[in-house]
């Protein structure tokens, strides 16, 4: 198992290499520089000039890519153009309020998804079959913009059970965190919903149940464990997105996460804003999959990691 964790961990370095070439090739092609102001007064043509000169963009974009990877080796990710601020602290300040969202909406989402999946499988056709089916259509087509306002108008403005927006104190995180893990725990549902109607036809689920095996623990040890394996396989860029794709809920709830940076880095041309927090996705999403490999050997002893 270490020698597998260890070549995919070696398999990191081409794909940060092709994504980062990608990126930088798109971004650079895009019309424009990032010292042309956003609805602001523009700067003088000399300033541009000087400015462009400074940051090296009058060069080739090969050189500004050799550059750029030279110092993403020195694990430096450049200065934000935008802000006197660098990358590396963007990040440093966003991640781990984003890692922290992130985890909380993957917990709502597994607390929710899961059992609801479970429930309506074994009751197939039934009053909860029908109302999980409710929750995770209702769960995949409302928004993160319609849903969050609906909670803040309930529960902040009417109720004045959990405070508005911002970040620092569990009551802030309570909303966001529902709101962020409502979608995923949808599709969990469905999910796990038909990955066990699947299982518990199985032979060896009737077997069991011919040997006087109870209910529960067929369904615990033997089909939930089984019908996990799918489920797992959506966790790991499932997990990435939440924890770096949180836009839309970062930005309504005000927290300073790495969304807003982002957002904020594409609509001002901030290109090493940009890379920066493409290059932190991949690399979430890299190490999520791996963690998904592992957990396929713990869930199923038949996998083997070679």
């Amino acid at each position: 198992m270490l020698s597998f964790i260890v070549r995919r961990i070696l398999w990191l370095i081409p794909v940060i290499l092709i994504i980062s070439m990608i990126t930088f090739a798109l971004m650079l092609s895009v019309p424009g520089n990032p010292f042309e102001g956003t609805g602001e007064r523009p700067l003088p043509p000399e300033t541009v000039a000087r400015l462009r000169a400074h940051y090296g963009l009058d060069d080739s974009i090969p050189v500004q890519y050799l550059r750029y990877m030279q110092n993403l080796l020195r694990g430096d990710l450049g200065p934000s153009y935008a802000s006197r601020r660098s990358v590396n602290e963007m990040v440093a300040s966003g991640l781990p309020i984003s890692a922290t969202l992130g985890m909380l909406g993957l917990v709502v989402a597994l607390s929710i998804g899961i059992p609801l999946g479970v429930a309506s499988a074994l009751n197939q056709n039934r009053a909860i079959d029908y109302f999980a089916m409710f929750f995770a259509m209702a769960g995949v087509s409302v928004p993160a913009m319609t849903s969050a306002p609906l909670f803040i108008w309930i529960f902040s403005i009417n109720l004045g059970w959990l405070p508005v927006a911002r970040w620092g104190t569990w009551q802030q995180a309570v909303m966001p965190a529902i709101i962020l893990g409502i979608g995923p725990a949808a599709v969990l549902a469905r999910l796990t919903r038909a990955s066990m109607l699947q299982v518990i036809r199985e032979d060896y689920i009737r077997t069991a149940r011919a040997k006087g095996v109870p209910e529960r623990r067929i369904t615990v040890r033997h089909a939930l464990k089984n019908a996990l394996i799918p489920v797992i396989t959506v966790l790991g860029p499932l997990f990435a997105s939440m924890v770096t794709g949180a836009v839309v809920v970062e930005r309504i709830f005000a927290i300073p996460g790495m969304g807003g940076y982002f957002v904020g880095g594409v609509s001002s041309r901030d290109y090493p804003v940009i890379m920066g927090m493409v290059l932190v996705y991949t690399f979430f999403l890299v190490l999520s999959n791996l963690a998904v490999d592992l957990a396929y050997a713990w869930v199923d002893p038949r996998i083997r990691l070679e």
